[in-house]
């Protein structure tokens, strides 16, 4: 018999697999093209406990899903960012990054933010609100390390608009063309834009 503790365990990680497939699957069909039917077997978990987390169905589980992909996504500005002192330099290691994602998924893998809340827009305000939190966490990643960096507060504050907006865009391109190039300019003109910041 389990005891408590490995009860909220087990139920934890069943919640993380459905969570975590959600994202997956809507990141490559977008949300109407996904069912919770298909995220429980996705997930390896029955449709019961899909409700059972989720009582509000799709909808509830799609703004966790863009949560998900929040976290997921500003883990990787965090290192990228912080692991070299070149603010510039980091921005295109980040174009690169999200490049080999891209390749590495057959250029089926976007980002899961947008391409949920793209599929539910105008319908599902709380997943255009977690989206939105979403985009201004990414924005306020970056601007806290240009002005690390030494780029002023305002300028940063604007530049971080600037590159999640960029990348984002670049993203979406390289994956309808199924080729790097769009992230990789991409990376080239906020690289060249945030060191005209650094030099004035």
């Amino acid at each position: 018999m389990k005891t408590n503790a490995e009860q909220e365990d087990t139920a934890l990680s069943t919640r993380e697999r459905v969570v975590r497939a959600a994202s997956r699957l809507m990141q490559r069909q977008g949300y109407d093209g996904t069912g919770i039917k298909q995220i429980a077997q996705e997930a390896g978990a029955t449709l019961g406990s899909v409700y059972h987390f989720f009582p509000g169905g799709k909808q509830e589980l799609a703004v966790a899903a863009v949560h998900y992909g929040d976290v997921e996504f500003a883990d990787i500005l965090r290192e990228v960012l912080y692991s070299d002192e070149d603010p510039a330099q980091a921005v295109v290691t980040c174009t690169q990054v999200l490049a080999e994602g891209l390749r590495t998924s057959g250029w089926a893998d976007g980002c899961p933010v947008t391409a949920t809340a793209l599929g539910s827009a105008g319908r599902a305000p709380d997943i255009q609100r977690a989206a939105a939190d979403a985009f201004a966490n990414w924005r306020d990643i970056v601007a806290q390390a240009l002005h690390r960096a030494g780029i002023g507060e305002a300028d940063a504050r604007d530049l971080g608009w600037t590159v999640i907006n960029t990348l984002e865009g670049a993203e979406f391109a390289a994956q309808a063309a199924q080729s790097d190039e769009p992230l990789r300019i991409a990376g080239e003109h906020l690289a060249r834009l945030i060191g005209s910041y650094r030099a004035a």
